[in-house]
């Protein structure tokens, strides 16, 4: 299995994979593997928000410092579950759950109007205007049954995401 996987058992693939809901194979899991040890650039077990940053994709990312509050201090196995979201394979219920975190800035379980204003602000820049933003969100949120003054939960953040129409094709290769 090479180097970097030479200290991942059997055993730890499966439990892994298993972590993960079977979402990436076991030759997956060792790619991955590899690819956490070449991050763990300390050999600590874990990946900090630095060593995170260090993957060009994920710096240039408009939300890359509300995933680094997700991803600072993961252990290999929740490095895996943390990416099976962004698998091909992930169902949109486990997509939408990912999101959901990040919309939820104060991560109290709940998803105001000003938390997804400001993920919306860090989305568009400069493209679109804070008025433009607000019109926009109000619609989506309004066309749901909701308003600016409602706090989402994860199953109502599940219906305004749903019925949106948005497309959540973002994938991890694992080579």
């Amino acid at each position: 299995m090479g180097n970097a996987s030479s200290m991942l058992t059997q055993y730890d693939i499966e439990e892994v994979q298993e972590h993960c809901n079977n979402l990436f194979t076991q030759q997956e899991i060792v790619s991955l593997y590899k690819r956490f040890c070449q991050l763990d650039r300390n050999a600590k077990g874990f990946i900090s928000a630095d060593e995170f940053l260090s993957v060009p994709e994920f710096a240039l990312n408009p939300l890359s410092q509300r995933l680094l509050k997700m991803v600072d201090g993961l252990n290999f196995k929740d490095f895996v579950a943390f990416l099976s979201a962004f698998s091909n394979k992930a169902s949109i219920q486990q997509k939408i759950e990912l999101i959901f975190k990040v919309y939820d800035i104060n991560s109290n379980g709940k998803v105001s109007f000003n938390d997804m204003l400001s993920v919306l602000r860090d989305l568009s820049g400069s493209f679109m205007s804070e008025k433009q933003r607000e019109q926009v969100l109000s619609g989506v949120l309004e066309e749901a049954g909701y308003t600016i003054d409602s706090f989402l939960f994860l199953d109502d953040f599940i219906k305004v995401i749903g019925n949106s129409g948005l497309k959540m094709e973002v994938d991890v290769h694992v080579d």
